[in-house]
């Protein structure tokens, strides 16, 4: 008897196949990072616009009537950015236009108490905590496409040919050649690694790249807190930072409140709330700590999420442009706690190696 053809494992594979990548939709993986740069971007941006504002006396631009507001600036910006990332084939740009489109947005999203009110109020109470909660949903979009699937090794390989992309046509930087060559073992044998190993092979050398200020930035922030975590008490005083910003922040605003501020009294409970679970949290993690390091490190980093997704949105919403130190020591514990984190995982894997 004739055995018909085998045509269901080629369907089976592809009925396997990440629906994204059916439809030619691979995620970047170093998306993470220029998200995370349009992201800082935009809240930098807002918070030096309103402190130039606030500075220079809130100054106009314009006469007669007429006046340029800064929301303009912001979309000519987000345009200049599409316009740039629309032109150019390959990874090269995409930094800068992370950058610029942060910034535009940052300009646009300023301006978001003229477009909630009827009076056109830029100092509506309520602005801060639009503008925070803002750039929370679209980090949790981000953390959505890119944290909560693992990375696919076609993903890795379309990862290298992107890299490819430009240096076919200008040769690879060394550090462009090293990106590729990562994503391509990190891909393994899939369908079509064996050509793109071979295409990187004929790529030439080329030291001209575009300048990437978020890169250096990145790169001298990341060695900073690694040097900080060698000293042992770093990681603890920022963790008793954290704890006692929060109990300050928390505080002065329910004394605001409390001595006839008009907030809503949900906000001040969902501030109080918030704050008492990242204490929590920071305590589970303290009480960890002493068994099981690295572990003890996560609950801290879950105290400063909480602090940072939640009880920050809270407090905007009480004490408005105040709240910000208190975001900016939220940030400093979590990238001490992170690099913390990092050495951490890094002497498990070396311990795992030689065991």
């Amino acid at each position: 008897m004739t055995r018909a053809p085998d045509h269901g494992r080629p369907d089976a594979a592809r009925a396997a196949t990440h629906v994204l990548l059916r439809l030619g939709l691979p995620r970047d993986p170093r998306a993470p990072r220029h998200l995370a740069t349009f992201l800082v971007a935009t809240a930098a941006t807002v918070l030096l616009t309103r402190a130039l504002l606030a500075a220079t006396g809130y100054p106009q631009l314009g006469g007669d009537g007429l006046h340029i507001a800064h929301v303009l600036w912001g979309g000519l910006l987000m345009a200049l950015a599409f316009l740039l990332l629309l032109s150019f084939a390959g990874p090269s740009l995409r930094p800068l236009g992370a950058l610029v489109g942060g910034i535009g947005f940052g300009l646009f999203v300023d301006e978001v108490g003229k477009f909630v009110t009827s009076d056109n109020d830029y100092f509506y109470e309520p602005t801060a905590a639009i503008i925070y909660a803002t750039v929370v949903v679209l980090g949790l979009v981000a953390d959505a496409l890119h944290g909560r699937r693992a990375p696919e090794p076609r993903e890795a390989l379309a990862g290298a040919v992107d890299e490819a992309v430009a240096g076919v046509a200008g040769g690879f930087t060394p550090a462009a050649r090293r990106r590729a060559e990562a994503f391509l073992d990190t891909a393994g044998d899939v369908p079509g690694a064996a050509e793109t190993r071979a295409l990187l092979r004929r790529v030439e050398d080329d030291h001209a790249e575009l300048p990437d200020p978020v890169g250096a930035v990145s790169s001298a922030t990341v060695h900073v807190l690694h040097t900080l975590v060698r000293a042992r008490f770093v990681p603890w005083l920022a963790v008793a930072v954290l704890v006692g910003t929060s109990g300050v922040t928390v505080g002065s605003a329910v004394a605001r409140w409390a001595g006839g501020d008009d907030s809503p009294g949900w906000v001040v409970a969902g501030a109080l709330l918030a704050g008492v679970a990242s204490v929590v949290l920071s305590g589970v993690g303290l009480s960890r700590v002493r068994y099981d390091t690295e572990d003890g490190y996560r609950w801290f980093r879950r105290a400063v999420l909480v602090s940072l997704l939640v009880t920050q949105f809270f407090l905007f919403r009480l004490s408005q442009w105040d709240a910000s130190w208190g975001l900016l020591v939220d940030l400093a514990v979590l990238g001490v706690v992170s690099a913390e984190l990092e050495v951490l995982r890094r002497r498990r894997e070396e311990r795992d190696a030689s065991a």
